[in-house]
């Protein structure tokens, strides 16, 4: 009878050292510490080149012009979002989720968009010369525009876009 009292005693003190220990040092256990909201945000011609945007949201962000050459925006959201005449010149948009985006007219040579979800996009009059779109998913039609013009190796991955769009 003792060894259980014994046992009980000590269940019952580890849980209090251990609830103790939760108390005094609080810490998210998920929580992005340095998560960046552009969301509604007016960003034309802004300058974020070779920033590191890694998971940041731009969500029905206006970003005419936006200057994202360089950029990191790997698992980055840009939901609804109008990127007319944007330069991505050798961004990272490597997971990104890029649905309901206007990409008419943008720079996007070089460019990742590998495992990206470009659903319901358009990239009317997009230089896309060199961009990797392997495993990303496009909009049938979209793609079908796309290999009209695709064109090119990227440097960084070594694919060429005719070949990451599926191009026949």
């Amino acid at each position: 009878m003792k060894k259980i009292l014994f046992r009980l005693l000590s269940l019952i003190l580890i849980l209090l050292l251990a609830w103790f220990w939760i108390i005094i040092n609080p810490k998210p256990a998920f929580a992005q510490i340095n998560t960046i909201n552009y969301n509604n945000a007016s960003l034309e011609n802004r300058d974020f080149s070779h920033a590191d945007l890694t998971g940041v949201t731009f969500v029905a962000a206006e970003m005419r012009g936006t200057n994202f050459q360089g950029a990191n925006l790997t698992n980055a959201i840009l939901t609804k979002g109008v990127l007319l005449k944007a330069n991505l010149q050798d961004a990272n948009l490597a997971g990104a989720l890029v649905d309901r985006v206007t990409l008419d007219g943008a720079n996007l040579k070089n460019a990742i968009f590998t495992e990206a979800t470009l659903t319901r996009s358009r990239f009317y009059d997009a230089d896309i010369t060199g961009a990797d779109f392997t495993d990303a998913l496009i909009d049938r039609y979209q793609v079908s525009l796309l290999c009209e013009r695709a064109d090119g190796v990227n440097s960084v991955t070594g694919v060429s876009t005719r070949d990451s769009l599926g191009c026949k």
